[in-house]
């Protein structure tokens, strides 16, 4: 078994995501960086918290056990930035989100480094979560791989002002059929904001392996941090959690009973 990642399977055709949960650095790498990258400030912090609910139902759970500093699983490994005109961090990132340097000046990965990642870290993520989706499809009619994410409220280096609470993408409709994006428009998610592809589409994972014509539906969250954290800290605030599961629970439900259709 490879020790990069964590896969629990399930027992239907739905794929959780969690690609920016993982907040470990190697000893090599962490001994190449600044405080600021020893903090891992950008995880998608306690995601394996807040679908804590998913395993009991059969779903299938996919995670990382290092940081997102380390590689990005949501990037794709050519370098392709994907919203083209909009700032965006690297496959191996040398900046945090407030451009804060990662690495000790002259430190950073080269590209035999940014290599070896790809081979130990960013490679056998991606083996695992095509040939889960792979088996998957051989035993179900309807498959759904949900990406989900979380970010900070405020982040002004990729947004303006405050983002919406749920943040749903579907890659403007090429990663999962329209029936499927409607049902979940169309969730009452109140007192929650939200929004179908706004500034968050869909990352490389979305976008790479969803194939609706093909009946494999990705769809990506990026959940706002403050709907279940005390920003701009790395504090779970159990009483907003709790509250903003209930809504999770709901959407999750809406994927499950998608892959039980006939």
């Amino acid at each position: 078994m490879n020790r990069s990642y964590d896969l629990v399977t399930g027992n239907m055709g739905l794929l959780i995501s969690m690609p920016h949960n993982g907040q470990l650095i190697p000893d090599s790498i962490a001994s190449t960086m600044t405080n600021t990258g020893h903090q891992v400030a950008d995880t998608d912090w306690y995601m394996d918290k807040l679908y804590d609910f998913a395993q009991g139902l059969g779903i299938a759970i996919i995670k990382p056990r290092y940081s997102r500093y380390v590689i990005d699983l949501n990037r794709n490994i050519d370098g392709i930035n994907l919203y083209p005109g909009a700032n965006s961090t690297e496959l191996c990132p040398t900046t945090a989100f407030d451009l804060s340097p990662l690495y000790k000046t002259g430190q950073e990965p080269n590209e035999a480094e940014i290599q070896r990642r790809i081979e130990l870290y960013w490679q056998p993520y991606h083996q695992a979560l095509n040939a889960t989706l792979t088996q998957m499809k051989a035993q179900f009619a309807k498959v759904v791989l949900l990406d989900a994410h979380s970010i900070l409220s405020h982040v002004p280096r990729f947004f303006d002002g405050q983002l919406p609470d749920f943040n749903f993408g579907n890659a403007d409709g090429a990663s999962c059929g329209s029936e499927l994006i409607n049902k979940i428009a169309q969730l009452d998610l109140s007192p929650y904001t939200s929004v179908v592809n706004g500034r968050f589409k869909g990352g490389y994972i979305t976008r790479g392996y969803g194939k609706p014509r093909e009946n494999i539906h990705a769809v990506q969250l990026e959940l706002s941090q403050h709907t279940y954290m005390d920003e701009p800290s790395d504090r779970y605030n159990e009483k907003k959690a709790a509250k903003v599961k209930e809504k999770l629970q709901v959407f999750v439900q809406c994927l499950v009973d998608f892959t039980q259709q006939k």
